[in-house]
This record gives C-alpha cells, sequence and structure tokens, in this order.
C-alpha cells in the first residue's frame, strides 16, 4: 500500500514518568511506514527526563507535538490516562479516518498503521483495531500475553475509526474505560479486530503499576458499567483465578459496594447498560456450555 492509498490517522501519546521507554516508543512511529498526520505527546505531570524526550522529538520531526497537562504524581491506571489522552485530543480536528491511543512503553512494527489501514479499509463495520501484545520473559524472549478474549484490544495500542470513535462519544474517564469501549462499539454496531501478524513489544509488564486503589477502581468501573452485583462477582473470580490473587475478588466488591453506596454516576445509560448485561451474560453462558 503506498502512503497516498493508505488512512489518515492521529497519535495521542499520555507520558507519565516514561524517561526510560519513551523514547524507543516514539521511534517506532516515527519509523512507521506509512506516518500519521499528527502525534500529540501528552507529558502528563512528569518529574523525569519525559519532557527533555518529548521536546527532542519534536523539534527532530515535524509531525510530533508535546503538550503539558497537570494531573497527580500517581501511576494510576484509569481516568488519568483518558484525562491525558483528551487533552491530547483537544488539540486535533476531525479529519482524520482513525485515531490511535498509545502508551509510551511500547513498540511497534514499522508496518502496524499500514496495516491497521488496511484492516479499516476492508470492513466499514470494524470500529477498534489493533496488534497483539508480547511482553519480555526472565530469560529475555517476548513472549505472547494478549488477553484469553482473542478479539480484545489492549488499551496500550488501540485505533479507533472516526465513526466509532464518534459513535461512543469517545473514551469514559474511568478505569475500565477499555472494556466499555469495545462493549459501547458493538452496541453501535462496530466490531474490534484483533491482527496477530502485528507483535506489540509492550516494555512495561500489563498490569505492573496495578495496587489495591487500581483493583478497587475496577470494582467501581464495573458498578460504573452497570454490571450488576452477579456479573461484578464472576467477572472478578475470573480475573483472581488467572492472577493467582484471590484479593482481587474482595477489592473488586469492595470498590463496587462503594460507588453504589455513594451513588456514583454511571458511565453508559440505561440502554447501554442493558446491553452490556445481555452481552456479558452471553459470553458468560458461552463459556460454560
Amino acid at each position: 500500500m503506498s502512503s497516498q492509498d493508505a488512512l489518515s490517522y492521529y497519535v495521542v501519546i499520555p507520558a507519565h514518568n516514561e524517561e526510560e521507554f519513551l523514547a524507543d516508543a516514539l521511534e517506532s512511529v516515527a519509523s512507521q511506514t506509512v506516518l500519521p498526520k499528527k502525534v500529540v505527546i501528552v507529558n502528563d505531570h512528569s518529574t523525569d527526563g519525559t519532557a527533555k524526550i518529548i521536546d527532542e522529538y519534536s523539534s527532530k520531526y515535524p509531525f510530533f507535538e508535546g503538550v503539558n497537562n497537570h494531573s497527580s504524581d500517581e501511576h494510576l491506571p484509569g481516568s488519568k490516562v483518558v484525562a491525558a489522552f483528551n487533552k491530547g485530543l483537544s488539540l486535533l480536528h476531525n479529519d482524520y479516518d482513525f485515531i490511535v491511543k498509545l502508551d509510551a512503553d511500547v513498540v511497534l512494527p514499522a508496518n502496524y498503521f499500514e496495516t491497521i489501514s488496511e484492516v479499516f479499509r476492508s470492513s466499514p463495520d470494524i470500529g477498534i483495531a489493533g496488534g497483539y501484545a508480547y511482553e519480555k520473559n526472565p530469560e529475555g524472549k517476548w513472549i505472547l500475553k494478549h488477553p484469553m478474549d482473542k478479539d480484545h484490544i489492549r488499551g496500550a495500542f488501540k485505533a479507533y475509526s472516526n465513526s466509532c470513535f464518534q459513535a461512543m462519544n469517545g473514551l469514559r474517564t474511568a478505569m475500565g474505560w477499555d472494556t466499555v469501549d469495545e462493549l459501547l462499539a458493538q452496541y453501535h454496531g462496530f466490531r474490534t479486530a484483533a491482527v496477530n501478524s502485528l507483535k506489540v513489544k509492550h516494555q512495561r509488564p500489563i498490569g505492573a503499576a496495578y495496587n489495591i486503589k487500581a483493583r478497587r477502581s475496577q470494582g467501581k468501573a464495573m458498578f460504573l458499567m452497570r454490571y450488576g452485583i452477579i456479573i461484578t462477582m464472576i467477572a472478578s473470580l475470573k480475573m483472581a483465578l488467572k492472577n493467582g490473587k484471590l484479593r482481587i475478588i474482595r477489592d473488586n466488591l469492595h470498590g463496587y459496594r462503594d460507588a453504589r453506596k455513594n451513588a456514583v454516576p454511571y458511565i453508559v445509560t440505561p440502554e447501554e447498560g442493558k446491553f452490556i448485561r445481555k452481552l456479558r451474560w452471553k459470553r458468560i453462558l458461552r463459556k460454560l456450555i
């Protein structure tokens, strides 16, 4: 595919204290066979050398642009990262075919966005696309770390078609944003496409920054997505078994109960919530039968 035939795209990269990995991520974007229209790197309250790296790449490549965002020092997944993403998004126009939320600790293969462009071109009902995540094991080998749900796209490297992104009204500023986006995409008639030939190196182990506060936020997110207590318990049990940590169940339910007690506003409508529960039950029953 020539660059003239490829779809146009923007990339937004939230970066909080990413001095160790950011240059590798930016270099992999700058080396793409099909380049983006613009890359916005959001310096999200960093206290290390992140700002210097952003300045270096913004000077070196005209399609890179840095912006500062003031938040907190805490490296907590969820609302913080989406808020930073939205800061970068505010600098962009709506004249794109797809938009990408990219983590600052990933390394992409050179044909990544050329292939993503081909995926979106292949079918108008594909709303979210991405590759597969790989992590380095103790022996130094890159091994697959993709979820059991092979259609799920990791939040670290998600691409959204313009029509899908607009239909679901962007990303939700809450923990679990990278689950509810795919559910809302399906609600609006889109599907996801995970490309196993696109091997993305995730340099920081997935979930490494998760602690008790993050796990409680996960339970809160299940409440905000209108899962209901039964689906929340099943999802928490699955997470606990997968990670070998039974305390995940306790922490998730604690977060769910707190959100319900404090009547925290939902992030989906009643109609969307009904669709989400129906979809979740369908997947649960399919695995049981």
